[in-house]
């Protein structure tokens, strides 16, 4: 087919899909996806899958892809939020940082949805599937750590009188480190994936990723309560529409509510409700937040209509302290884009073995170790893969990248329109600790997830063990590490590196991963007393998949058991 006739019958296609009815909305039942689990009265229905490269009508994929973007959204301007509290930004600034969170989210997103081969190599930059990228909850912990160090030690300002002002200058040191250890993160992408999960298996991963969860969820119950930027004796401040007190009935009310309307989401609601559920009470929250009240329209008003990356730009530096921290960060977001690469392949209805699986987790991680490159430079803390639009590909059964270009397309729209930034900005502190903390208590679900894989034999329980001793002191008693080292002297190199140790040892997630990586490497798998040798032999081998179910070791073993029982 020649260069023109090609391009005709492409235009004719386009043509063809925005003029006829099938192209633009098809024969799916839409309905399925509005109509509410009523008892008695709901019924189970069969909708058609669509593949990766399927043909979308332009409604449904612009509705499926708007599904996605608000599925997501939570989990994209949470930590912004939080960071921007860490470092007492300004109102203004904040605001930009969740746009920029938002704008950036969508052109990565685009890129690990594309796939671009490497010309001349057989890697890849992105998986090729429905994966969305979006902004690392792991950072918080770090930066909650650090931002105190950093006015301790002057490099942030603070006031005659003690108060703690902005810091941009120490965000941006989080950034241009964020960018450096972000090369570690393209080293490993380029590792066979079974040696990456031989160094970092579940046992070492699995607690992590919990004592993340953890570790956040303070900061998400603290802004249920009230918030943690209080000023004098009421919350937010005396200025504020509404000043109640620290822990106020009214402040828990809000809270509950979030959580009350994402329950009654997940139980009664319709299949496009479920898989944004947490934004659905936040909505709601919202809404009755306003009519009592507790909105401060100030921010939403001087707010300009429209913005883009660098309308704020901050100072590039490196920052000694937090550089260890950061490099067990990207250990840790690599692990997770291989469990997040394989949740969509499994659900994309794709292989999770073999030579194309594993040229998409390397395409992914590698993307994702860019995307912590890229995000720092656009403003934005690291962005990592996302696993919440798995929940959205298995509910409506579209697996189909013309939706993810759709989701983006919504992300950068709404990070465009700053106002939308400036109304999230703007939600009171109760309200938007009801729905942090819900996502962040999921964090620490995924990590008992991953822990919940394993066999417990011996050996396990104690490495876990071992391991989450100190993870869970340093994550409940925050400051114990604070006066080990006794230096106050006026070497700089050396205050840098106590105080990057103390980062590591007070930082619950970090410290438990360095331990449990070395415990695993060192401990051997022994047997139980009980246990039989063809046991802990299978019991080495990682679980797979049968018929699309997850089946372990431990249940084939049991299986052929009871078969040659019956045989008998």
């Amino acid at each position: 087919m020649s260069l023109v006739s090609s391009a005709r019958f492409k235009v004719t296609k386009l043509l063809k899909k925005f003029t006829t009815k099938d192209g633009l909305v098809g024969d799916y039942d839409y309905l399925y996806l509005f109509t509410p689990k009523i008892p008695f009265f709901s019924k189970d229905k069969i909708q058609p899958f669509f593949p990766l490269d399927a043909e979308m009508p332009v409604f449904l994929g612009f509705l499926l892809g708007l599904q996605h973007a608000l599925a997501m959204l939570a989990g994209v301007v949470s930590p912004p939020l939080l960071i921007s509290s860490a470092a007492n930004l300004d109102t203004e600034t904040t605001q930009f940082l969740v746009s920029c969170s938002l704008i950036t989210s969508g052109i990565l997103s685009a890129i690990q949805i594309t796939r671009f081969r490497i010309y001349g190599t057989p890697y890849s930059i992105g998986t090729g599937l429905l994966c969305v990228v979006g902004t690392s909850f792991t950072t918080i912990s770090i930066v909650s750590k650090a931002f105190p160090i950093m006015y301790k030690d002057g490099t942030c300002p603070v006031s005659e009188d003690g108060t703690k002002l902005p810091c941009k200058d120490g965000y941006g040191m989080v950034l241009g480190t964020t960018c450096c250890c972000a090369l570690l993160e393209i080293a490993g992408s380029f590792l066979p994936p079974k040696l990456l999960q031989k160094v970092f298996p579940p046992i070492v991963t699995g607690p992590v990723v919990l004592l993340i969860g953890v570790s956040l969820i303070q900061s998400g119950f603290n802004d249920l309560v009230g918030g943690s930027g209080c000023v004098g004796e009421v919350c937010p401040s005396a200025t504020a529409p509404i000043p109640l007190t620290w822990g106020s009935a009214q402040f828990i009310g809000l809270g509950f509510l979030v959580w009350m309307v994402i329950v009654i989401c997940e139980k009664w609601g319709a299949p496009i409700m479920k898989s944004m559920a947490v934004i659905c009470g936040l909505l709601v929250g919202c809404i009755v937040a306003a009519a009592c009240g507790y909105f401060d329209r100030s921010g939403i008003d001087i707010a300009p209509a429209a913005t883009f990356l660098w309308v704020h730009t901050f100072r590039l530096r490196v920052y000694g302290p937090i550089v260890l921290p950061l490099l067990a960060l990207f250990i840790v977001l690599m692990m997770e884009a291989i469990g997040d690469i394989t949740a969509t392949s499994d659900v994309s209805r794709l292989p999770v073995e073999g030579p194309e699986y594993e040229s998409r987790i390397q395409g992914g991680i590698l993307a994702d170790g860019l995307s912590g490159i890229l995000s720092p430079l656009f403003g934005c803390t690291p962005m990592s893969t996302f696993a919440q639009n798995n929940g959205v590909i298995s509910i409506t059964k579209c697996a189909s990248r013309t939706v993810g270009y759709w989701c983006c397309f919504f992300l950068i729209i709404m990070g465009i329109f700053s106002k939308f930034a400036a109304a999230i900005v703007s939600i009171p502190k109760a309200v938007l600790g009801g729905m942090t903390t819900f996502l962040f208590t999921s964090v620490a679900c995924s990590g008992l997830a991953i822990i919940s894989g394993l066999e417990f034999t011996r050996r396990d329980r104690f490495v876990l063990t071992a391991s989450l001793m100190w993870g869970f002191g340093a994550t409940l008693v925050g400051d114990w590490f604070d006066t080990f080292f006794g230096y106050k002297g006026e070497n700089h190199s050396l205050t840098g590196l106590l105080n990057a140790v103390i980062l590591v040892m007070e930082t619950g997630f970090a410290v438990t991963g360095f331990i449990a990586v070395f415990l695993n490497l060192l401990i051997p798998q022994e047997a139980d007393e009980d246990d039989s040798e063809e046991l802990v032999s299978v019991r080495s081998t990682r679980s797979r998949l049968v018929d699309g179910t997850e089946v372990t070791p431990k249940d084939e073993f049991i299986g052929e058991e009871e078969k040659a029982k019956e045989s008998a």
